[in-house]
């Protein structure tokens, strides 16, 4: 399963100081088409990699009744532990996909699609091993037998800061964008 993600992000250090908007201009027009760079902010005194503490992502899943859907999301939720396989570089590794989620929900609005699509709302905390959505989905399927009939349509939504109270993702860069000169937001 592949995913597609609106918010990568990419810290680089250069040799001398930069106008980020000249800076981002080149580096765009270095890059294939369709892989953009929106935005360049300088860099604060924390690491970029240190900002990335959770992910929310959009999963759809094409031919599955929504109610079925929240089924499946309501059994893994009430679970403790869902332990799930996955092969890495040094065998199979065994690990729970359930502490790592913060929030799932399936999207239960009206819709007119037919055949049906799920959508599922995920927001999951990074740590090692990375639990990713083929791994939810994975806990699905052993907890609920949520098996879809087609591949998941993955999408990362945004990554960043936990948000403790609140349980949602951060803008990581909002502190660089007020530190050069108040341009959040922009």
């Amino acid at each position: 399963m592949g995913a597609a993600s609106e918010a990568e992000y990419l810290e680089i250090s250069v040799t001398q100081r930069l106008a980020p908007d000249k800076l981002r201009a080149a580096l765009d027009d270095a890059m294939p088409p369709g892989l953009d760079i929106v935005e360049i902010v300088e860099a604060g005194p924390e690491s970029l990699a240190d900002q990335l503490q959770a992910s929310e992502w959009m999963i759809m899943l094409p031919e599955v009744e929504p109610l079925a859907a929240q089924a499946a999301v309501d059994v893994f939720l009430a679970s403790g532990e869902v332990m799930v396989e996955r092969m890495t570089k040094s065998g199979v590794r065994r690990f729970d996909a359930r502490s790592a989620v913060l929030r799932l929900a399936a999207d239960l609005g009206e819709s007119a699609e037919n055949p049906p699509c799920a959508i599922l709302r995920l927001v999951v905390r990074h740590e090692t091993p990375a639990v990713r959505p083929d791994d939810v989905l994975t806990a699905l399927s052993v907890v609920a037998s949520l098996t879809p009939p087609v591949p998941a349509k993955v999408t990362r939504l945004a990554q960043g800061p936990l948000v403790q109270e609140s349980g949602a993702v951060a803008d990581p860069l909002a502190a660089d964008r007020t530190r050069d000169g108040g341009a959040a937001g922009a």
